[in-house]
């Protein structure tokens, strides 16, 4: 019989978790609140932009320059006293990215002072050399990985128009090397599926087996059906990021236009904000789809919630994700998925789902048409989705099991 879980004191570190941000600030949102359902005291230290916590989950603040936010003219004499802040603004000047870096020098300095109030400390994927040095302070570090951000940068390349872009992307993302070599020295590694340990570990050069898994969780009192919500008739529905290569909206900006030419009525909302001048704006007055698509951005979460109840079919279109939470939130809106195979979304998705290859308009096209030809298969796979989401992913199973590896760990300290 397990021992029964005990009540612990968790300090989860984010270099910066605004839900809004991406993927990482939505899962400190979510573990927070459901580590504290589950009986634990839970601290979220964070950097700038901050995260919406649950009330009951306390938030301690590292402020940063913030200079994605303030721009690099937001210096000041009284900045300069910190080398934390001089070094953020070089490399920021230079078209770096220091935010992990110099989190992770907060955050020790932070620690050494109150980290004897925490059992446990969980960094949230900053793999800054701050975080060996808290290790080394014999301070239980616990580090969650949701994907290789390698396979951003490979994308990002991939997709780069001239070697002037190809220089700024590897600028960019020069922060890789520190994350290379703190990976291989940390003792608790924990990732959020199968597929991104398997990336991990090869892109890392660590052993998968040193590598655990809890899978994420999604809100499914807030992910919910609507049902008196009604569904347009022919209404597709994605949320991702128009942009950035890697969420593969070019894809489905090809399909869709694809099936207009079978379903001349067929509506796309894009849950995105669209850069002006940008990629997909370019592709949107290409295909002639400017008068096609709705794109919805900055809305709250019951907005997306209602948007989901009305769409006829979601459509995940990603090359790569490290867990899939589109694919999730739909699916636990009772919303029949069709998603691209791109990273972990197959082990989100499943057999309640179509799945079809990623980078594939085509492919993605005659999933969509599958769907909206068959009322009957889209009712079936709205229900199955709704049960393996409550079933497999929901939070609370996300706590139990974090909780466990959490008292291993413990356990393995000493």
């Amino acid at each position: 019989m397990p021992a029964p879980r005990r009540s612990l004191r968790i300090a989860l570190l984010g270099y910066r978790s605004l839900p809004h941000g991406g993927g990482q600030g939505v899962y400190l949102r979510y573990l927070s609140k459901a580590l504290m359902d589950a009986g634990h005291q839970v601290d979220v230290i964070s950097g700038p932009p901050y995260p919406h916590l649950e009330p009951g989950v306390r938030l301690i603040k590292l402020p940063s320059l913030d200079l994605f936010e303030n721009g690099l003219g937001s210096l000041r004499p009284h900045h300069l006293r910190s080398m934390t802040n001089i070094i953020e603004w070089s490399s920021k000047l230079t078209g770096g990215f220091a935010e992990p870096y110099t989190f992770g020098r907060r955050a020790v300095r932070y620690l050494r002072k109150h980290g004897h109030q925490y059992d446990l400390v969980h960094d949230n994927q900053s793999l800054s050399y701050g975080m060996l040095k808290l290790q080394r302070m014999g301070i239980p570090l616990v580090t969650t990985i949701h994907h290789p951000i390698t396979s951003d940068l490979r994308i990002a390349l991939s997709h780069a128009r001239d070697w002037r872009e190809r220089v700024l992307i590897k600028r960019w993302h020069s922060f890789l090397s520190m994350q290379k070599k703190v990976v291989k020295e940390l003792h608790n590694i924990v990732t959020v599926s199968d597929c991104s340990r398997q990336d991990i570990a090869a892109d890392f050069g660590i052993q998968p087996a040193g590598i655990s898994l809890v899978y994420n969780g999604i809100d499914t009192e807030v992910f919910r059906p609507i049902p008196e919500v009604p569904r347009k008739p022919l209404r597709l529905m994605a949320t991702a990021s128009a942009d950035a290569p890697l969420k593969g909206v070019r894809y489905l900006l090809r399909a869709y236009a694809r099936l207009l030419k079978e379903y001349p009525a067929l509506e796309l909302l894009l849950v995105s904000k669209l850069q002006p001048g940008g990629r997909t704006e370019r592709l949107v007055q290409r295909l002639g789809l400017q008068d096609r698509i709705q794109f919805v951005s900055g809305i709250s979460t019951e907005e997306m919630v209602r948007y989901y109840a009305e769409a006829t079919v979601a459509v995940v279109p990603s090359v790569y994700e490290g867990f899939g939470l589109p694919a999730g939130e739909a699916m636990a809106c009772g919303v029949p998925v069709v998603s691209s195979d791109g990273g972990a979304l197959p082990e989100v998705v499943g057999d309640a789902g179509v799945v079809v290859p990623a980078r594939d308009d085509q492919a993605l096209a005659a999933g969509i048409g599958e769907l909206l030809a068959n009322p009957q298969r889209r009712a079936q796979l709205g229900q199955a989705g709704r049960e393996r989401i409550l079933e497999q992913f929901c939070w609370g199973v996300c706590a139990r099991q974090m909780s466990d590896y959490y008292e291993q760990v413990l356990r393995a300290d000493g």
